[in-house]
This record gives structure tokens, C-alpha cells and sequence, in this order.
């Protein structure tokens, strides 16, 4: 063999081996299957490839922080964000202007966030592998981990740094829905009676087919569809009731409106109006609206 040629081959060989590390080859099938899907599958779906980013922006003053998660609520119609570097809880308007900030005492790695009903929320820390059930008020100053509703064990409490990233709350079935950032790269779900978890997580369906780490998560109330966000593959994913990837999005420049890729999209939520929102470390912020279909 020619120097040529073997450095072509293996030139193919890794192409071939980061077209596989980076799950392009499921991409290419879940795009295909886009272009056939029928109007009536588009029509009971959020359908992401129809959204265009309409804002870009950064969060002042919390340069120095990172982001993670996010979180509607529609009781005040903002969103919840927390940062895992500073231990807080970040209320935000939906064009991503700071209303607050709510120190969490207790906390020491914060990377989920979920807005229940009657003034819950939920915040999950992975350092300490748990889940923590708090009230959030109009006027609250501070939260603390030591006055929650309940704590729950997540486990996998020797991945430090691979925990549960993404959490989200499904109203309809009441229950917290999970992502597993890495091994298992997977979505769980926890049953709850509207106010505390009474049962065991269960796994749902493993996504490392389509992306190479899950960092959010959120559910389409209308749909019940979820949607799952990965940081290091650039893409958010809608997933059918059954947990199969539906159609996509790659949140990479020049797609979608986006000036720049997201660097590293640590949350996204949808508002009552079908509106996507994504932050992304350290201060980022997005807000995507579905565009009107072709005629």
C-alpha cells in the first residue's frame, strides 16, 4: 500500500469514527425521516425544525457564573434558572432580564430546576446526588436546603460529575422527569402525589443513539411530548410519546437564525405560548418562535 492511500484510508477511518462518536449517522436517519413525516405527525408535534432564534443575548452581571437548566413558571410567567458555580436561584423575564436572585443555602453544585404547583419548585444538586423539594414565594430572600418539603436520594453517587443534569416537572402525569448527563446517558422518571416523590426512579429510554450527553430537559404540555437538549452534540431533540427521537434541531451557526453556535446549552424551557428559551454557559440567552409554515 501506497503512503498515499493509506493515509487516505485513514483519513476515511477517522471520519468514519467521529461521524459515529458524534451520532451523525442517527442524524442523517432522523432527518430523513423529517422529510417524509406527513402533515398530521407535524401537526401533534412541536416540530422544532419550524423555530428561529429571535433573540441572542447575554445575562449581565453573571459573567463569572454558569448556567444550568432552566425552567418555566407560569404562575408569574418568567422562567428559573440556577447557577451550579454560585449557589443561586435566578428568576428571569422571558427577554432574559434579571428579577431576581435568590441565594440556595445549602446547595454546592445545582443543576436541575423545575417549577411544580402552589409555589414548589424543585432543585437537583449533583455533587450531593439529590433532589430537594422547596417552596418559592413571592418575597423569598433565600432558600434552604435544610428547610425542604423533602430530599430524595438520586444515587449514582460515584459519578461526581456525570449526574442528573436535567430535570423537568410533567404536569400532566405529575411526575419529575430526569436526564441522566452520562452512563447511562438516559431519561428516568419519578413519580410524585403533586407534592412529594413516593416511588423509585425508573428508566424511560436511553439517548446515547442520538446524542453524546444530555444536558435539559423539558415537556411540550399540549403534545406531552419531552424535549432533550445536549450540550457537546450541539442539538435538541424531540422526543414521541414513546421516547423516540421525532425531528431536531442543531443549534449550530447559520441554522435556525442562530449568529453564533450555543457554545455550551446547559437549560431550555417552553412558556405557555409554545416559545423555546435556552441558556447556555456562562450567560447566555436565546429565545426561539416557531414561524409561520410555508404555504
Amino acid at each position: 500500500m501506497t503512503l498515499r492511500r493509506f493515509v487516505i484510508l485513514l483519513l476515511l477511518l477517522l471520519l468514519a469514527l467521529a461521524a459515529y462518536l458524534m451520532r451523525w449517522d442517527a442524524r442523517v436517519l432522523l432527518w430523513l425521516d423529517e422529510a417524509r413525516a406527513t402533515p398530521q405527525v407535524r401537526a401533534a408535534s412541536l416540530w422544532l425544525p419550524d423555530y428561529t432564534a429571535v433573540l441572542q443575548t447575554e445575562i449581565p452581571g453573571f459573567e463569572k457564573e454558569e448556567f444550568s437548566d432552566l425552567a418555566y413558571n407560569p404562575a408569574s410567567n418568567t422562567l428559573l434558572t440556577v447557577s451550579g458555580k454560585t449557589p443561586l436561584l435566578i428568576e428571569l423575564s422571558l427577554a432574559g432580564e434579571v428579577l431576581r436572585s435568590i441565594p440556595v443555602i445549602g446547595a454546592a453544585n445545582m443543576e436541575g430546576v423545575a417549577v411544580m404547583d402552589d409555589g414548589l419548585i424543585a432543585i437537583t444538586d449533583e455533587r450531593q446526588h439529590s433532589l430537594f423539594i422547596l417552596r418559592l414565594l413571592p418575597d423569598s430572600k433565600e432558600l434552604r436546603t435544610d428547610q425542604a418539603l423533602q430530599r430524595v436520594d438520586l444515587g449514582y453517587a460515584d459519578d461526581a460529575n456525570k449526574g442528573f443534569e436535567g430535570l423537568a416537572w410533567d404536569r400532566a402525569g405529575q411526575r419529575f422527569l430526569l436526564g441522566k448527563e452520562k452512563r447511562p446517558l438516559a431519561l428516568f422518571s419519578l413519580p410524585t402525589d403533586g407534592r412529594q416523590v413516593t416511588g423509585d426512579l425508573q428508566e424511560l429510554a436511553d439517548l446515547g443513539t442520538i446524542m453524546t450527553d444530555l444536558a435539559g430537559l423539558t415537556v411540550d404540555p399540549r403534545s406531552g411530548h419531552v424535549l432533550a437538549l445536549s450540550q457537546e452534540s450541539h442539538l435538541l431533540v424531540e422526543l414521541n410519546q414513546d421516547y423516540r427521537p421525532s425531528n431536531f434541531i442543531a443549534l449550530l451557526r447559520g441554522l435556525h437564525g442562530l449568529e453564533h453556535f450555543i457554545p455550551q446549552a446547559e437549560g431550555v424551557a417552553l412558556d405557555a405560548e409554545g416559545n423555546l428559551y435556552i441558556v447556555s454557559e456562562r450567560n447566555l440567552f436565546y429565545v426561539f418562535r416557531k414561524q409561520p409554515a410555508a404555504e
